[in-house]
């Protein structure tokens, strides 16, 4: 919801630490250490190392702010770079409600696991098949003087909202049933947000 915003702002607050990285962070080594980070937190989780899963989700999510950033910065921007990027971030999704799921063991939360992952399946085809047809009427980002390899089109839930409420299932993994059933349900609102938007532009 907010996304479009914030990564201006983002940017902007790193480029000062981005400029004192070393050599040996390159933007694919560093979203590689962004997955290595939410898949950490999955497993923590599913050991019940609450507070551990927490600070390890949260250091990746804090690297992947710069992989896109340096990559920009060192004029290396590429579309197989973008690619991984979001394959990154979609593997460590689905990896962390499993690994909470896996850490509480109870059928009720597996249930709302399952839901929201299904949630996810439906919304992350909502935006790509989406962002597929803007790229073949060239209003892709390119076209759209936008930051990231492919636009995105906005929803309740994107990149931001999702640090907040995963971070919120992590430190709170008793409460996943709930947490995992309020996530679904704000993500099948943006799912229908698109549809709509779909529907009164596409057509």
């Amino acid at each position: 919801m907010i996304d479009d915003r914030l990564r201006v702002v983002k940017d902007r607050a790193l480029e000062p630490f981005v400029r004192r990285l070393p050599s040996a962070a390159t933007p694919g080594r560093l979203t590689a250490l962004s997955l290595a980070a939410s898949l950490a937190a999955a497993l923590l989780a599913a050991g019940g190392r609450v507070w551990w899963s927490l600070a390890a989700w949260l250091l990746g999510r804090l690297v992947d702010g710069f992989d896109g950033a340096v990559a920009r910065r060192l004029g290396r921007s590429g579309d197989l770079g973008g690619y991984l990027d979001l394959m990154s971030d979609t593997v460590g999704y689905a990896a962390i409600p499993l690994g909470i799921a896996a850490g509480q063991d109870d059928s009720r939360v597996w249930i709302a696991c399952a839901v929201l992952l299904a949630a996810y399946y439906v919304n992350a085809l909502s935006w790509t098949l989406l962002s597929a047809i803007a790229e073949k009427r060239s209003a892709g980002a390119a076209a759209r003087g936008e930051r990231t390899s492919v636009h995105m089109p906005a929803g309740l839930v994107e990149g931001a909202e999702t640090i907040v409420l995963v971070s919120a299932m992590l430190a709170f993994p008793r409460q996943a049933t709930v947490l995992f059933s309020v996530m679904a349900a704000l993500v099948a609102v943006t799912v229908v947000q698109r549809v709509v938007w779909a529907w009164r532009s596409l057509g």
